[in-house]
């Protein structure tokens, strides 16, 4: 269901007092005789934008992979508040993972890892496909999305045929378009120049914590975790410092025009709120 109320400003710090979405408490995680996670602990609120930053190898992908049930800890357990109720995700088979990730997570990566045989329609709308939903249906919703990120009238374009910040707003748009509450982002910005990395940030955060959703990233840049509610600092697989963040003015605007899906369509619709951006070609 599409919010009635107007979106929170970017750097809300989760709901105040909400039971929290997803924790991790006591992580380790040992590659071989490499130990990435050594008792990370973390816990976020629903509503709540966190970026997660460290030097090389000190465990921070490592960390966002068990928090979104890719890799398994160890030690340490996975807890995931969804609308069903609690969920220890560690316990879960491989199979039941695979399952919460598809319909309760949402990922971005930093090449998008999008097909790129696929036009920028139909690889928003595979992720609803492959839950069963019909294809024409799908494909109505991904459009809906991608007209919101500011990508109306380039549908049909291959992934080639974009530019790298345009690609990433189409990996946005999959990620948000199944409904999932939880957003992973793996360096989302990682390969762009810094205008298109800020054009692309402020969609992401417009797109997930502006309605409601959670947003959790790993970046190594200050500029990108600045925009979030709160930074974690990890060291050698511990997180040494979590704490909240100013960020600065948002260079991304919201337009008059809504969305171009109807106030009719079921929950993974966009938000009537509408967000858009341009592309000067980067």
């Amino acid at each position: 269901m599409t919010p009635e109320h107007s979106p929170p400003p970017e750097h809300t710090r989760g709901r105040p007092g909400a039971a929290a979405v997803v924790t991790a408490d006591g992580l380790v995680k040992r590659y071989g005789l490499t130990t990435a996670l050594a008792g990370a602990s973390l816990a976020v609120r629903p509503g709540d934008s966190v970026a997660i930053m460290g030097a090389s190898g000190s465990g921070k992908t490592t960390l966002l992979h068990c928090l979104a049930g890719i890799a398994t800890p160890d030690e340490g357990v996975v807890h995931y508040g969804g609308p069903d109720g609690d969920v220890e995700v560690t316990a879960l088979s491989d199979a039941r993972r695979s399952a919460l990730r598809r319909s309760q997570f949402g990922f971005v990566f930093q090449e998008g890892l999008l097909v790129p045989e696929l036009t920028a329609v139909e690889n928003v709308a595979l992720a609803l496909m492959v839950g069963g939903t019909a294809r024409g249906e799908a494909e109505r919703l991904a459009a809906g999305w991608l007209a919101h990120l500011g990508l109306a009238g380039m549908e049909q374009r291959r992934i080639g045929q974009l530019s790298g910040g345009q690609a990433q707003r189409v990996a946005i748009a999959r990620a948000l378009v199944t409904g999932a509450p939880l957003i992973f982002a793996d360096e989302p910005t990682g390969a762009l120049d810094s205008h298109t990395s800020a054009d692309v940030m402020g969609a992401l955060l417009g797109a997930t914590t502006a309605t409601g959703r959670t947003l959790v990233l790993v970046t190594h840049d200050a500029t990108v975790a600045a925009r979030c509610a709160r930074t974690v600092h990890m060291v050698d697989g511990v997180v040494a410092a979590d704490r909240s963040a100013s960020p600065s003015p948002s260079p991304y605007t919201q337009p008059s025009a809504p969305p171009t899906v109807s106030p009719s369509a079921p929950p993974t619709a966009p938000p009537t709120t509408s967000q858009s951006g341009r592309e000067d070609g980067r």
